[in-house]
């Protein structure tokens, strides 16, 4: 805004009493709602910001000078500009479900830490959910110096317009430089809600964060197709806004004596007003059969050298055998051969397990892009020149359909010999 500031004002016979949109959107509180759910605004709060302008689907506010004129603000006015001095902090938005947080919102805080150590602040964890302040504490052990709690029942279940309105409030109100989400699907679906309230920037899906010699986030992710690594920066708004793949970032290591200040916020959106109602939760075939292939140490993952659905059999002998389970590379998985959730890679899972087995998979970059931070990794394929072999720890030319059944019946000798010692 240039100018003096002014004050929000309602325009006569033009709300359309949504009650909702501008109420959120203002961080001094400066705004209550009548019985027709029409906007009261308290000049004496209100600081002139425009935010409320800008919500308002009907067009029924503006901004007024001290002689009446309408001031307009561009939608970035509230972050844009070239002075970010009043921006400080580093947040990671905690995602959680039934009271349990999605460890993507730790390895986050890990390279929060190191991110919030460059630029001499605080690391932050956003906490929203009902009956969820014993995250807090956790959020204390892997290293968040400031916890911002958000419980109130409106927030039990994820809803969009919830979750966003509470995200978008404590931003306006503390105003953090760099926000950081995991790369889930309630992730990716908050990060775009927020980043278009707030009209700033959003890298999804990054691989690499850092900070440059001028103090803007680095954010690296693959593109065209992965065939690139692109590293992006956000130097005209704030804050900085990216989402992290899970298994990306490693797990830091939890504190001996954790210490944090939690900051409670009384900020809730009125039930009434949110569309969307959750009336059961449905849990996807992959997790009713408790398979998460994120958090597996050892993966037997297949791919188009399987040839066929009954083929798979072969890898889930093998990963019984060692205590794993089976996953596979896109083409697998758009064959039919094997579920969506077991997919690894740039359109599926990021998996960071200690032992990765590639069996007929070629090793495309956007396959290994999901896969390529495995502590161990052993490609068996028939083609000596298949891309799998460069980043492979252990490499095996020849034919898995002989050489995968005696593996498995070799490690089940192994451990037979084991017991019977």
């Amino acid at each position: 805004m240039t100018g003096n500031r002014g004050v929000a004002r309602l325009l006569p016979g033009k709300c359309i009493g949504c009650g909702e949109r501008c109420l959120q959107s203002c961080p001094k509180d400066a705004i209550a709602m009548d019985a027709a759910g029409a906007p009261v605004i308290a000049p004496e709060r209100c600081v002139g910001c425009g935010l409320c302008v800008r919500a308002c689907p009907a067009q029924a506010l503006e901004m007024t000078g001290g002689a009446g004129a309408v001031q307009v603000e561009t939608a970035a006015d509230p972050v844009g500009g070239d002075d970010f001095s009043a921006w400080r902090g580093v947040w990671v938005v905690v995602e959680q479900f039934a009271g349990v947080a999605a460890r993507v919102s730790w390895e986050l805080l890990g390279v929060g830490r190191e991110l919030a150590n460059k630029r001499h602040t605080d690391l932050g964890a956003v906490i929203i959910g009902h009956r969820v302040e014993p995250l807090a504490a956790e959020a204390a052990r892997y290293g968040a110096q400031v916890v911002y709690l958000l419980d109130a029942p409106v927030y039990a279940s994820y809803r969009t317009a919830s979750y966003c309105a509470a995200v978008c409030h404590l931003v306006r109100k503390h105003q953090p430089e760099i926000v950081l989400l995991g790369a889930t699907g309630q992730g990716r679906d908050l990060a775009g809600a927020v980043a278009t309230r707030l009209a700033t920037g959003l890298t999804a899906d990054c691989t690499g964060l850092d900070i440059d010699e001028r103090g803007f986030l680095l954010q690296t992710r693959p593109a065209f197709g992965g065939n690139i690594m692109a590293t992006i920066l956000c130097e005209r708004f704030r804050p900085q806004m990216a989402t992290v793949r899970p298994k990306v970032m490693p797990l830091p290591e939890p504190l001996e004596r954790p210490s944090a200040t939690v900051v409670r916020d009384a900020f809730a959106p009125d039930e009434a007003l949110i569309a969307v109602k959750v009336l059961e939760v449905l849990r996807a075939q992959g997790e009713s059969e408790g398979v998460d292939i994120a958090a597996a140490d050892i993966i037997v993952a297949g791919g188009r050298g399987l040839r066929s659905r009954e083929n798979f059999a072969l890898l889930r002998e093998l990963a019984d055998v060692l205590g794993g389970v089976v996953a596979a590379s896109r083409c697998a998985v758009d064959a039919g051969w094997i579920g969506h959730d077991r997919q690894v890679g740039q359109t599926g899972k990021t998996v960071r397990p200690k032992l990765y087995i590639a069996c007929g998979i070629s090793g495309a970059i956007q396959h290994k892009v999901g896969m390529a931070s495995s502590e161990v990794i052993v490609a068996i394929n028939s083609d000596p020149d298949a891309p799998i072999f460069q980043i492979a720890t252990y490499g095996i030319v020849g034919d898995l359909f002989r050489i995968v059944p005696l593996l498995t019946q070799h490690i089940r000798a192994l451990r037979g010999e084991a017991i019977s010692a």
